[in-house]
C-alpha cells in the first residue's frame, strides 16, 4: 500500500507525536524514542552522518527544508524530524 508521506505527516502531527528540527531528532534517537526519521533532500550532510548511526527507518522527503516546514504549519524551515508516536497516521509505512 502506497502511503501518501505529506498527508500522513500532517496526521502524525495532529494525532502523534512528532520531534521538530534537527537537535530533537537527534536526541530522540539517542534516547531511542524515534521510530522513523524524515529529513528534507537538502538536510545538512554533518546531520545526515549522525542519524545513519542509528537503526531507524529513514525517509527523504522530495521537497526542501522550507517545504518540509510548510507541511508541518510551521513558518520556518524543518531539515529533520522524528516520528515518536505515529498517532492515527500510517507514517510508518511510507517508502
Amino acid at each position: 500500500m502506497k502511503v501518501d508521506l505529506n498527508k500522513a505527516l500532517r496526521r502524525a502531527m495532529r494525532t502523534g507525536e512528532v520531534y521538530i528540527g534537527s537537535k530533537r531528532t537527534i536526541k530522540a534517537l539517542k534516547d531511542g524514542k524515534a521510530k522513523m526519521v524524515i529529513v528534507a533532500k537538502n538536510c545538512p550532510e554533518e546531520v545526515l552522518e549522525i542519524i545513519k548511526r542509528y537503526d531507524v527507518k529513514t525517509v527523504t522527503f522530495s521537497g526542501t527544508n522550507m517545504e518540509l516546514g510548510a507541511i508541518c504549519g510551521k513558518p520556518f524551515s524543518v531539515a529533520a524530524l522524528a516520528i515518536v508516536n505515529e498517532g492515527e497516521s500510517e507514517i510508518l509505512n511510507a517508502e
